[in-house]
């Protein structure tokens, strides 16, 4: 019978041979999820031997991992900020770069964290954002907005998973075309991809995420366009702050749309990458 040990250095050697990084590491999660073992288990008995059934699983999974099939889509779950999410066909899975984003919105509410803050996520996909940050704010309130009602249902489940769904709403809908009133704090993670560079990504992307939730348009623009009237109407002014995430090298252009859109305070936040990834502003008020 196969060991657990043995077992990793097969799957490994299968990912290695058809690109797939850090395969030593995946392969050890793919036993653990075939086989029901935590880290602690491996690591306490790697020569205790792998059960038949655990093994077809194993090996049913690693052939859709060696076809580049993100680790996250086979186990079904995703880690964004502490936090353990569903995710699914039709949502986006969300990045540790996008935590970028929660900090950045987290730091600007750090003195108003027990308000009862109107939190507006455009775009939610999995609802990693909005649920990120209501766990943060316990005295906030949020509204989650996707056009996909698969997205919706995923970000839904999540609300609900983490004990935020008397707390939050889900609307299916395009931006915020349906939406009154007005919001403290306003988060997106758009598509910002160009039509024509969705070919090039990495087959993780590519072939993976959904089109919907990657396809900004020609110019990549196409969202911000739309978001831009939708925050200077729905947020709130003089206290209300935006965050969205951007793409490389849109900060110029998506900080010029927001501009036109009567938006202000605008700056550009970079990720631990030095990477520019968001945009922050508020809403501008005639004095």
């Amino acid at each position: 019978m196969t060991t657990r040990d043995e077992a990793v250095a097969d799957i490994r050697r299968l990912l290695e041979a058809n690109g797939v990084e850090n395969a030593t590491r995946e392969a050890r999660l793919l036993l653990c999820a075939a086989a029901g073992l935590t880290a602690a288990d491996f690591i306490r008995d790697p020569e205790a031997p792998v059960d038949p059934d655990a093994m077809l699983r194993l090996r049913a999974m690693a052939v859709r991992r060696a076809a580049r099939e993100p680790l996250s889509r086979i186990l079904g779950r995703r880690e964004f900020w502490s936090l353990d999410l569903a995710i699914g066909p039709a949502a986006l899975d969300p990045r540790a770069d996008t935590e970028t984003l929660v900090a950045a919105a987290l730091a600007a509410f750090a003195g108003r964290r027990r308000e009862a803050v109107r939190v507006l996520d455009l775009g939610t996909g999995s609802g990693a954002i909005l649920c990120a940050l209501l766990t943060e704010l316990p005295g906030a309130s949020g509204v989650a907005v996707d056009l996909s009602p698969q997205a919706a249902a995923v970000a839904r489940a999540n609300l609900t998973a983490c004990g935020l769904g008397d707390r939050a709403r889900v609307i299916v809908g395009s931006w915020g075309d349906a939406l009154g009133g007005q919001y403290d704090l306003i988060v997106s993670n758009p598509p910002y991809i160009a039509s024509a560079e969705i070919g090039g990504l990495e087959l993780e992307v590519r072939d993976h995420d959904p089109h919907l939730a990657l396809d900004g348009g020609a110019d990549g623009l196409d969202a911000y366009r739309a978001l831009a009237p939708a925050l200077a109407r729905l947020l709130a002014p003089r206290s209300g702050r935006f965050f969205v995430e951007i793409g490389a090298g849109q900060a110029a252009r998506v900080t010029a749309i927001l501009a036109a859109a009567g938006l202000e305070e605008l700056k550009t936040l970079s990720d631990l990458s030095d990477h520019e990834r968001v945009i922050a502003g508020a809403r501008a008020f005639p004095s």
